[in-house]
């Protein structure tokens, strides 16, 4: 049986009601926030453990599928704790940039030789 805290995210895994056209509020995949937490006696639906969502007030289910339940819990298996993906969140993060400090090379730098034009000597008549 999950245990679920007040204030804790959930994520609901079914929004299927099985004999119930009226639309009970909660959506496949939507998350959502624990309001209440516990164990519930329905005098149709037995004992459950349930909870209540603070996106969601059922109201009075005085309708005509109703049984006069306030605000009455959704059972608990219908939803899992939000679990967030740590690898996913650290793909965002980067290693921080070192800091360079300009330092005088060591190594003598070589600079290239300007190049010497030599004259051209004038032919000789042997």
């Amino acid at each position: 049986m999950p245990t679920f805290k007040v204030g804790q995210k959930v994520v609901c895994i079914n929004d299927r009601f099985k004999n119930v056209s009226i639309d009970q509020g909660i959506r496949k995949g939507q998350i959502y926030t624990v309001r209440w937490t516990g164990q519930y006696r329905h005098y149709v639906d037995g004992d459950f453990y349930g909870i209540k969502l603070m996106e969601l007030y059922r109201g009075n289910d005085d309708g005509p599928e109703g049984y006069g339940a306030t605000d009455m819990p959704f059972r608990a298996t219908r939803f899992r704790p939000l679990v967030s993906d740590r690898i996913r969140s650290m793909l965002g993060m980067k290693a921080p940039t070192p800091k360079v400090v300009a330092k005088p090379s060591v190594v003598p730098s070589i600079k290239t030789k300007p190049r010497v034009v030599t004259p051209e000597r004038e032919k000789e008549d042997v």
